[in-house]
């Protein structure tokens, strides 16, 4: 799910995904998220709520493959695409040269780099989209918001997101929910803004041609994980898919919503 979907759930994850790990990590994962990611809808919907503007200048923060930046593209003046995986902004690249696209910039970067340095400058809106991972949340709602002249937006998960709580607890991982959109309503309701909140909901295919195919669409959910964990896994996996119209499916539904949250800067999310 990477715009940067929400990747670090339980404290060994969390030991593993220094930021040189995750950028491997998600390098040799960007082709694949970035084609699901685009196959949703979510970006269609993301855009509807966002109305954006012929005129505007936009930062796309945490783009990933430019889930959002690609179909923005076309609506805004300009884009700023930062990512700190090399190869996800190599895919927004390659896609906008497809799409003969020539008004995104990319720029390697994170959340926790020093903007200024970066020379990600000052823009009429900015977007974060499934990407508010830094250990300090209201740094970063505090970046985005000194880099807006006119609105941020921004997505988290509602409730367990798209994590699969029972497949995580197969393989001996206690899930520990990280903070829902919930936690980020508060946290900027703390810093004097009301945002604005929107549903998208994302339905899971939940589905496929193999055990082989369904345990290789977790590992995003499993990151580090052993070859003791691997093996719990299948054995969750064989003892719970049954096929259905000649597929393997899971037998509960892994449908989930993602909460928009957004704030314009005149009137500090009143309007």
């Amino acid at each position: 799910m990477k715009d940067n979907p929400p990747c670090t759930i339980d404290e060994r994850n969390e030991a593993k995904s220094d930021s040189v790990d995750k950028q491997k990590f998600w390098n040799g994962r960007a082709q694949e998220f970035s084609e699901h990611a685009a196959s949703t809808g979510y970006p269609a919907a993301f855009l509807r709520i966002m109305k954006p503007r012929k005129s505007w200048t936009v930062l796309d923060m945490a783009c990933g493959g430019g889930t959002l930046a690609i179909p923005l593209a076309r609506k805004v003046k300009s884009i700023t695409a930062v990512d700190f995986s090399g190869r996800m902004l190599e895919i927004v690249e390659e896609r906008c040269r497809r799409g003969g696209i020539v008004n995104v910039k990319t720029l390697p970067g994170r959340w926790e780099d020093d903007w200024d340095r970066l020379g990600i400058g000052v823009h009429d809106v900015a977007i974060a989209s499934r990407s508010l991972l830094s250990e300090d949340a209201g740094e970063s709602l505090t970046k985005l918001d000194r880099v807006a002249k006119k609105a941020v937006y921004i997505s988290t998960q509602v409730g367990d997101g798209p994590f699969d709580r029972k497949l995580l607890e197969s393989a001996g991982r206690e899930f520990r929910l990280r903070p829902d959109y919930i936690f980020y309503v508060n946290l900027l309701y703390e810093m004097g803004i009301r945002a604005n909140v929107s549903f998208i909901p994302e339905s899971n295919p939940n589905s496929w041609e193999s055990h082989e195919e369904a345990l290789k669409d977790q590992r995003w959910m499993l990151q580090g994980m052993t070859e003791e964990e691997e093996e719990k896994v299948r054995e969750y996996l064989r003892k719970h898919l049954v096929m259905v119209k000649g597929r393997w499916q899971l037998p509960y539904s892994r449908n989930y919503s993602w909460a928009v949250l957004y704030w314009k800067k005149n009137g500090r999310g009143r309007g």
